[in-house]
């Protein structure tokens, strides 16, 4: 089973999405979102940008 998004509500009343693993661990927790229009914005860049197959190692010297 692959890895799934959750959006869930927080505590200050913004909103805020994870990523857990197939395994159950949270990979990822988003920054907070004020509005909901924000949240599915922020998580489809998200989602854009990790399809990336690119690392930069930032451990190795220059």
């Amino acid at each position: 089973m692959a890895g799934k998004y959750e959006i869930f509500a927080d505590e200050a009343g913004g909103y805020r999405f994870r990523l857990k693993a197939s395994n159950g661990d949270i990979a990822v927790n988003s920054e907070t979102y004020k509005t909901r229009t924000s949240l599915d914005q922020g998580l489809e860049r998200f989602r854009k940008n990790a399809a990336t197959d690119k690392v930069k190692d930032l451990t190795q010297g220059p």
